[in-house]
């Protein structure tokens, strides 16, 4: 008698239409309490950095202004060092030149500031009585007393009190500025002792395959930033040989070289740096004579739209390739955001930015 079996049921295909996963997925995965908790972990981390790097912003911008400053100094320190020095006496040699530089330039702005700072607080009330002698004057400070006001307040130091919040406010003013230029001072100099490790370390951080090319870029961008720092030595080099001759001309000879000192120091601010100057020059014009002081400011007020629309626009575009609307609009623009040193990195890394819109974006958009 034959024996009939009963096929047994084979195990289920995982792989069968309708057959389920073999592992469960849980719930936490697909919880909406995850989601939201990962994503506000996020939006907390992220709030976090940018609080954070807008904290240290100006630690940030002192680190970018030490390294524009190195970059613009590396070419004498390669030149220094082609001839056998080693790169450390190199680096010496340039940062003791430039310190001695710039203790000259205030041995001989600093007698003549605090002797003209004191001839305007001296001569300040007899030239505000004077303006007595216009009718229209007159019969504003009649009704206003705006004179006397002003002469009380040049007299009565006031206005030196008030200058920084008082003596404590001072305090922090130059305290602040010591650190800032203390600061400033040793990362340039230890990049500039360093550049060639800083840049192989930058280097590093690219593929492998990419090396070349970013090399090339990085190469490029700081020798366009080189190109800034002399461009800037160009324009100081220009305001400052014609305020000398200028004030020479004038019968100014005797504060010829301070004032053009001066107007070399604000000529580092782009842009408004004509005009701070201007004003300070024409200060000391008017403490002399009317004359001398509307001739001055006429003149300075002629070169400070010949600067800012000829001089600094065409070197800059020659020196950092960057277009002269673009220059402008940079260093308002850095200005806006972070005052001084905003407007004085604004240029450098508008070349930056520049470059790799050339060198990385174009070529990129052309390749679709």
């Amino acid at each position: 008698m034959r024996r009939i079996t009963q096929p047994t049921p084979a195990d289920p295909d995982p792989d069968a239409v309708g057959a389920g996963p073999r592992h469960e997925v849980t719930l936490g995965r697909r919880s909406p309490f995850a989601i939201g908790f990962f994503i506000t972990l996020g939006a907390l981390t992220a709030f976090g950095l940018v609080f954070g790097l807008y904290r240290i912003s100006y630690v940030v911008l002192l680190v970018m202004l030490a390294l524009y400053l190195a970059l613009g100094l590396n070419p004498l320190v390669d030149r220094l060092s082609a001839t056998g020095l080693r790169r450390g006496f190199s680096v010496f040699l340039v940062a003791l030149g430039a310190l001695a530089v710039l203790a000259l330039a205030f041995w001989a702005v600093l007698p003549v500031a605090y002797e003209q700072i004191n001839r305007l607080l001296l001569n300040a009330p007899s030239l505000l009585q004077e303006l007595r002698a216009n009718p229209q004057i007159a019969e504003l400070d009649a009704r206003y007393d705006g004179i006397n006001r002003v002469s009380n307040f040049l007299t009565s130091g006031e206005l030196l009190s008030g200058l920084f919040g008082g003596l404590w406010g001072a305090g922090q003013a130059v305290a602040g500025l010591v650190f800032s230029t203390m600061m400033t001072i040793t990362l340039m100099l230890y990049i500039l002792a360093s550049m060639p490790t800083f840049t192989d370390a930058m280097l590093e951080l690219a593929p492998a395959s990419r090396r070349p090319r970013v090399r090339y870029l990085t190469r490029e961008m700081f020798r366009r930033i080189g190109g800034y720092v002399t461009g800037l030595f160009i324009i100081i080099t220009c305001a400052a040989t014609v305020a000398f001759l200028f004030l020479t001309i004038v019968g100014l000879g005797q504060y010829a070289l301070a004032l053009a000192v001066v107007v070399a120091l604000c000529a580092v601010i782009p842009l408004i740096g004509s005009t701070l100057s201007m004003i300070i020059v024409s200060i000391v014009a008017f403490t002399f004579s009317p004359t001398q002081g509307l001739v001055t400011l006429a003149f300075f007020l002629t070169y400070q739209q010949f600067d800012n629309y000829f001089i600094q626009p065409r070197v800059f575009q020659r020196s950092v390739s960057v277009p002269g609307p673009l220059v402008i609009l940079a260093a308002v623009c850095g200005g806006l955001l972070y005052g001084l040193l905003g407007a004085l990195l604004a240029i450098p890394s508008m070349a930056a930015l520049m470059l790799l819109y050339r060198e990385v974006l174009i070529p990129e958009l052309n390749r679709r």
